[in-house]
């Protein structure tokens, strides 16, 4: 074999060996991160924000994400999401886990997180499901954005709740900078 063949040769399995630890790193960084345990919700600030209480007693902020609902000044949507969140949470008896995707907090300091009852549903998904929330992804979380498309096309072509002919009349993102809270 030539100097120049065994050259090629060692240039070629050595970018394979990098390529092969980048999707290795990239494999490891896109697994879903472990439920931290339990917590128990204390409180529904809107339709997709609560405060929860941790194992350890701490309190946190948590947005749920890759959704948007309306804000409570949306009326009488934001109150509506507000309260179906509530009734979800409640039909769990308040005990919930939650699934960070890579970042887990926002510019706010808020956990972002899937919520998941102790029966199973991501709440995140059932208020896409059930016509109170839209999509609304930020990358590099969007774990689960397949999921939550599928439910958003679903809930608009069935017209459930925002989505209906006496739905939602203005993005909740859109209304935010129409109504600065700051």
């Amino acid at each position: 074999m030539s100097k120049r063949h065994r050259n090629l040769l060692q240039i070629s399995a050595a970018i394979l060996i990098c390529l092969i630890s980048i999707l290795g790193i990239c494999r490891a960084e896109s697994q879903p991160s472990k439920k931290p345990g339990t917590a128990r919700v204390a409180e529904v600030h809107d339709g997709d924000t609560i405060s929860i209480i941790l194992g350890n007693g701490r309190r946190e902020k948590v947005r749920l994400t890759g959704i948007d609902t309306p804000e409570l000044g949306q009326h009488p949507w934001g109150q509506k999401a507000k309260q179906h969140l509530e009734d979800l949470i409640m039909l769990s008896d308040k005990t919930v886990s939650c699934e960070y995707d890579i970042e887990k907090r926002d510019k706010y300091g808020r956990l972002l997180c899937y919520i998941w009852t102790s029966q199973g549903t991501m709440l995140n998904l059932r208020m896409v499901q059930d016509g109170f929330a839209m999509l609304y992804t930020f990358p590099p979380n969007v774990r689960y954005v397949t999921e939550l498309q599928k439910a958003q096309r679903e809930a608009r072509g069935k017209r459930k709740g925002i989505w209906g002919s006496d739905g939602l009349k203005e993005r909740p993102g859109h209304y935010r900078k129409q109504h600065p809270r700051w």
